[in-house]
């Protein structure tokens, strides 16, 4: 046996425009953000796995020697893992033993799930029978078929090249995958845990599930109707035809999708031209997001409305929710008064870390 070491990591992500768009075939822009999991591992003789899960007093153990392997409990991502690299071509003669680390808070939509796919991806194509130092594409697009596609699960690919690619990047779904990444210096962010538990699949599959249907029934109606295309004003027409509730989640949409099309013209000029960061018009953008977020797709709590409410008061420029809602995390922007707004959402129950746009996947050995 090579008897080969391997530690890899990676980052959590923000959403800064387009959340819950990806699944639908809209546009995204997400940022890689300075909280990261770390894992260290190597090869065992024995074919099984052994993870220490400190974080959470917890680890992992299983057998390597009958593949595929069954799947014990929901969003079994360490097996999943090992099963769609199976499906590649990998193969798995001896065990793996390591401990996995994490600063990312966890189950709050800063996609600590999706920074555990990619970094144990990461381990294991690297300590296979004949190892395979994957790309981050790659790497997402492997942590993707995991954690969605085996459970059947109705997220998008953002997190997944959030996490592997790093830094700020814009995802294009249709009418072609495009993933484009993005140098802009947009200093510090706080981002504010309320430490209220999400229902990430529920909330995902209401909001999925019924955007699409309304989409039917106006492409039913107007075979012209198309979530990429119809503008706001054209939605107009329709409004008699659906009811409130109905109008406002398809407004909401066709109005998230123009902010992220806003954002992303904003940040190519930065990016390209390299001019100087609008902070107060970036900030603006990210609170039309998320007033859309609270109004039309209603993800917001009332803690975490107070907890953006003092970040605002404390000097930050703009924020949003962060990830699928319903509890979870918030972030402020707050480039120059990162210090008052920490202690402005501490004030307001919540937990506070101040971040910053951070490199993607890593492995050394």
């Amino acid at each position: 046996m090579n008897n080969r070491f391997i530690y890899t990591s990676a980052p959590g992500r923000i959403c800064l425009f387009g959340e819950h768009q990806d699944y639908l075939g809209l546009p995204v822009i997400a940022a890689a953000i300075s909280k990261r999991m770390h894992i260290r591992a190597n090869l065992t003789f024995a074919p099984k796995v052994f993870m220490n899960l400190p974080d959470i007093n917890s680890y992992e153990y299983f057998d390597l020697k009958n593949l595929p392997l069954p799947y014990t409990c929901e969003r079994d991502y360490f097996r999943s893992a090992v099963n769609v690299l199976l499906k590649e071509g990998f193969q798995f003669s001896l065990g793996i033993s390591g401990e996995l680390n994490s600063s990312i808070p966890i189950n709050s939509g800063t996609a600590s799930s999706s920074a555990l796919i990619v970094s144990w991806l990461n381990v294991l194509s690297h300590l296979a029978d004949k190892p395979r130092n994957l790309s981050p594409e790659e790497l997402a697009g492997l942590a993707y078929k995991a954690e969605v596609e085996e459970f059947n699960e109705p997220g998008g690919m953002m997190d997944h090249y959030a996490v592997a690619v790093g830094g700020i990047i814009y995802l294009q779904m249709s009418p072609s995958f495009r993933l484009e990444t993005l140098s802009v210096n947009l200093g510090k962010f706080v981002l504010g845990d309320s430490g209220e538990p999400k229902d990430t699949i529920g909330t995902m599959n209401r909001i999925k599930s019924e955007t699409l249907k309304i989409a039917h029934q106006l492409k039913l109606l107007d075979p012209n109707f198309s979530l990429l295309t119809t503008t706001a004003d054209e939605l107009l027409a329709y409004r008699s035809l659906l009811s409130k509730s109905d109008f406002n989640l398809i407004n909401g949409t066709i109005a998230n999708r123009d902010i992220s099309h806003k954002a992303i013209t904003l940040l190519r000029k930065l990016s390209n031209e390299k001019q100087i960061v609008d902070h107060y018009l970036f900030g603006q953008l990210l609170l039309e997001h998320n007033d859309n977020l609270r109004d039309a797709q209603q993800i917001l709590t009332p803690k975490i409305n107070r907890m953006l409410d003092a970040s605002l008061e404390a000097g930050a420029l703009g924020g949003k929710i962060n990830g699928s809602g319903g509890g979870g995390c918030m972030f402020a922007y707050a480039p120059n008064k990162t210090e008052n707004v920490v202690e402005a959402i501490e004030k307001a129950g919540g937990r506070a870390y101040i971040v910053s746009i951070d490199k993607g996947v890593t492995v050394s050995q």
